[in-house]
């Protein structure tokens, strides 16, 4: 088992496409995932392994029974993800914060977010993503993958890639790609191949 520094951290996640695609990320991101019962839906279900692929056994995640099954066993520092935070995760130090502790970016559910009794008692740690005011909020997933990204531009982990892995097409795929090879309805890469 590896040591995660970064932790996803979904608070009664109802929606098991959104759960599918963070648990995708956090298998990019090197993040452990930690949900939150009630889940609205169960870990097996097809939807879930649908939209995460072929990457669930490379997930690492844990199941907690409530908020304080999870806060008992998980010290570090929690960053609370909700439409109510004052400050953008852009200014968190994730780097300053990951040397001492681990990091715990917390997610609500889809419909009605983080207990407001839980986001009370951790208001200094409380961020939004600034969007306009035409949207209550953006999709969860989404949500997830830009602080992730944010953490993960500051933190820095032998495991991600930032060059295309060999293990995969390789660094220098496009400069050995031969054009000519390629089938004629192929040659405005369209992904896939």
């Amino acid at each position: 088992m590896s040591e995660y520094r970064l932790n996803v951290v979904l608070y009664h996640p109802e929606i098991p496409q959104n759960t599918g695609n963070i648990m995708r990320s956090c298998v990019g991101f090197h993040c452990k995932l930690h949900l939150i019962q009630p889940l609205g839906f169960q870990l097996d279900e097809k939807k879930l392994r649908r939209s995460c692929v072929d990457y669930f056994d490379a997930l690492e995640y844990e199941v907690y029974d409530d908020f304080s099954d999870f806060e008992a066993k998980n010290p570090g520092k929690y960053i609370f993800l909700t439409r109510y935070g004052h400050r953008s995760p852009s200014v968190i130090p994730f780097r300053e914060l990951a040397e001492t502790q681990k990091i715990y970016l917390i997610f609500g559910a889809e419909s009605t977010g983080i207990a407001y009794d839980i986001l009370k008692s951790h208001l200094k740690d409380c961020y939004r993503i600034p969007t306009t005011d035409k949207i209550r909020s953006l999709n969860l997933a989404n949500c997830a993958a830009i602080v992730m990204f944010l953490a993960r531009e500051q933190i820095s982990d032998d495991l991600i890639c930032f060059e295309e892995p060999d293990t995969l097409k390789g660094k220098n795929f496009l400069e050995n790609l031969n054009l000519s090879e390629i089938h004629t309805k192929n040659k405005e890469y369209k992904g896939g191949f």
